[in-house]
């Protein structure tokens, strides 16, 4: 009987959780609907309450503004917006900021999160998984020896919080995982482990064999 609720689990529970996610998200979104006038809203033409008419909603606006903000005239209308935005004292710092990360993290041209690295934390005898988000900042790099790195360490089982060090390049390892596969490792707690199931079998590869002690 134990066996057969613990496989019962096992097929409910993640379900149960997508379901529940993906509900909350979509109750999210149609909740802007809400910021709509009185009369306009898509529930005071039809005359029903259609669940997800928010993210269709959400959706259409992103393409929209990505269309319009793609040529040179839209462009020059982001730009305009931001000098103004940049004028506001404290909206100054708050949109800076974020623009910065989102820009790193979001634009193809970005160094954000594109490998999964193995760095020692939280002593030098442990070892986790680490991103690289890029190069310190130069008034890092100048008070520091030899090359370094700027990663981040997530946290498990949520990956959004987590630590931001400044590392050795010779003292990292570069995985030979994508960044996705390395965010599921990281948030199922090592469970589901990269690879597994296509060559768990696999010898294995030895990365960085001069790493130093």
């Amino acid at each position: 009987m134990k066996r057969y609720f613990v496989t019962g689990l096992l097929i409910w529970v993640p379900l149960g959780i997508t379901l529940w996610v993906i509900s909350t998200l979509v109750g999210a979104l149609d909740s802007l609907l809400l910021l709509l006038p009185d009369g306009n809203r898509p529930r005071d033409w039809i005359g029903v309450h259609i669940p997800g008419l928010g993210v269709v909603l959400v959706v259409a606006i992103l393409l929209l503004t990505g269309l319009l903000t793609a040529n040179i005239l839209g462009q020059r209308m982001v730009r305009f917006w931001e000098e103004i935005l940049n004028r506001i004292p404290v909206v100054k710092s708050i949109y800076g900021s974020v623009k910065q990360v989102s820009d790193t993290v979001l634009s193809d041209s970005g160094n954000a999160f594109r490998k999964a690295l193995l760095v020692r934390f939280p002593h030098g005898d442990a070892w986790t998984v680490a991103f690289l988000t890029g190069t310190p900042a130069p008034e890092l790099a100048c008070q520091l020896d030899g090359e370094h790195v700027s990663v981040y360490v997530p946290t498990t089982p949520n990956p959004t919080s987590g630590y931001f060090m400044v590392v050795k390049k010779s003292a990292t390892i570069e995985l030979d995982m994508s960044v996705d596969e390395a965010l599921k490792y990281v948030i199922s707690m090592g469970v589901v482990a990269p690879g597994s199931k296509a060559n768990g079998d696999a010898p294995c590869k030895q990365l960085s064999p001069n790493l130093p002690g």
